[in-house]
């Protein structure tokens, strides 16, 4: 499914995406690595073992990279220009190698963008859930998206 045109979101849209994924330990350990990310409560089994939560912690950008990702297909595929921002990045609860999460994302208000005519604004609330139905994380993020063609609108 193609993401939508600037001018098919309202503001209130609740999406629940269908995509799920659970995260493995592979996932967990090669994302810290690859951006250089040696905290070991993420990549060492034995020291995470010892802290307050007992075994690895899945990195909070992972967490958030898959949030976004996740919205994607229903959302901005193929429609979106940039990512102008995050913000209110919360993580309230940990998340750990092996549960699953799903996405929801509302809508919250859109505008026209001032400087370019044929884009505007959006701004989506992300929320993450774990398996549990848990909040293990979430975000605004304004996205700048296209405006539906001329030679597309629809008649």
């Amino acid at each position: 499914m193609a993401g939508l045109w600037f001018e098919e979101f309202k503001d209130g849209m609740v999406f629940n995406h269908e995509w799920t994924r659970t995260i493995t330990e592979a996932d967990n350990m090669w994302f810290s690595l690859l951006t250089m990310n040696t905290q070991p409560l993420h990549i060492d089994a034995h020291y995470s073992a010892k802290s307050e939560w007992g075994k690895p912690l899945v990195n909070s950008l992972l967490t958030l990279g898959l949030m976004v990702g996740m919205s994607v297909n229903d959302t901005t595929f193929c429609t979106t220009l940039a990512n102008l921002g995050m913000t209110n990045v919360k993580f309230p609860k940990p998340l750990f190698q092996g549960d699953t999460v799903r996405v929801r994302t509302t809508v919250l208000n859109k505008r026209e963008s001032k400087s370019r005519p044929k884009e505007g604004i959006v701004t989506l609330f992300h929320e993450t859930f774990n398996q549990h139905g848990e909040m293990v994380a979430s975000c605004e993020r304004q996205a700048l998206m296209r405006k539906r063609p001329v030679d597309q609108a629809q008649a």
